[in-house]
């Protein structure tokens, strides 16, 4: 297939331990600053990847909504298939893949559900068209027709007119991805690829470089 053996070269923007900050959170507030600036297409989008209560590994696309200097913060249904699979087992990985900058970062850690009091702040951040379909929909639960869904979501909104607050559901809130391990992956020319990976020990950030 033509398509599929079309080399690119990835250029010769470096990225190696002299240019890396201390903190990989820092590195990566800046590399997410980048991403915003060139205009990547969802530059908070991340591959969210979980292990299922029967050991099944499975991935999906959610947006970061939160970050600071310890960790990252995304929202879900808890009763959907990466809920359950995180109230199960917290292990995670996040990758975002910024194509566009020859660029993507891994996030190894665990995920725990964030407080109510932060649940309600993204809840309240959201428009209201999105708290209504967040809570019309089972999220990840079979259903016969997108006409039976659309009758779900028809029925919230007769029950919330725009006058009135949606509140939020008990089954739907935030985690909180704790990273003990994050690699920062440059493409370069030949494949020869620069792989910064920061590893966490008794507090403090080790990094090292991968082989590509």
């Amino acid at each position: 297939m033509e398509s599929l053996s079309r080399h690119t070269d990835y250029g010769t923007v470096p990225f190696d331990e002299s240019i890396a900050m201390p903190n990989p959170l820092d590195q990566f507030a800046q590399w997410l600053k980048q991403a915003e600036d060139d205009e990547v297409f969802e530059p908070n989008a991340m591959v969210t990847s979980t292990i299922d209560p029967d050991g099944a590994v499975s991935s999906r696309t959610v947006l970061l909504k939160g970050l600071d200097e310890t960790g990252f913060e995304f929202v879900t249904n808890y009763t959907s298939r990466k809920g359950k699979a995180l109230l199960n087992n917290p292990s995670i990985s996040l990758l975002f893949p910024w194509y566009g900058l020859k660029r993507q970062v891994i996030v190894y850690g665990e995920a725990k559900p964030t407080v109510k009091e932060v649940s309600d702040l993204y809840w309240n951040r959201r428009p209201k068209g999105a708290q209504l379909a967040s809570a019309a929909s089972d999220q990840s639960a079979p259903i016969a027709s997108r006409e039976d869904l659309d009758k779900q979501l028809a029925e919230l909104e007769a029950q919330f007119p725009d006058d009135t607050v949606v509140p939020r559901p008990e089954h739907w809130g935030g985690f909180r991805v704790i990273p003990h391990a994050i690699e920062f992956w440059q493409g370069r020319s030949m494949r020869f690829h620069d792989r910064i990976r920061y590893d966490i020990s008794d507090g403090q950030w080790n990094i090292s470089r991968l082989q590509p």
